[in-house]
């Protein structure tokens, strides 16, 4: 079975919501299927002691099935707030075109299997690309990063490899 981020996960796994308890005095923690599997799983990366949770922003700054770029320990990074209960975060960068653009990809879903999975059309050379599991639909061969993501406190966060 493939492994995403250190995480055994079917294939196409539909986004499920769980929500809980912050750390330390924070509100909650929403965690999409994006970051999580089971709570015994973690990212290998994470229990190696080489990835590390930035704050990305707030929840609400950002409007729904629109992307943002932003800048996080030196990578370019697409996020995409499908709703309140789905983050999806992406490398920014167009597999195809090495252009930094999938931010103003076009957002969509495609049936897959009786499910709706949330994707990202590359504004260039339109290939689809799944948001959870960074498959393209149109090209098999491209493949687009995908990074966790939770909400803690109201703001996004994303897991990012630490850069030593």
């Amino acid at each position: 079975m493939p492994t995403k981020h250190g995480v055994t996960e079917t294939k196409h796994a539909p986004p499920t919501v769980e929500r809980v308890p912050a750390e330390k005095g924070s509100a909650m923690t929403l965690t999409t299927a994006a970051s999580t599997s089971t709570a015994a799983s973690t990212s290998t990366a994470a229990s190696a002691g080489t990835a590390v949770w930035e704050k990305a922003c707030a929840v609400d700054e950002l409007e729904p099935s629109w992307g943002e770029a932003l800048l996080l320990r030196m990578k370019q990074i697409a996020l995409f707030v499908i709703s309140p209960q789905e983050i999806y975060a992406v490398n920014h960068q167009d597999p195809a075109t090495d252009a930094y653009v999938m931010a103003r990809g076009i957002v969509g879903s495609k049936a897959v299997a009786d499910e709706h999975r949330p994707t990202v059309a590359s504004p260039l050379l339109k290939q689809v690309y799944d948001l959870g599991t960074g498959e393209c639909f149109t090209d098999p061969t491209l493949f687009l990063k995908t990074y966790r993501t939770r909400v803690v406190g109201g703001f996004i966060e994303v897991e990012i490899e630490d850069v030593a």
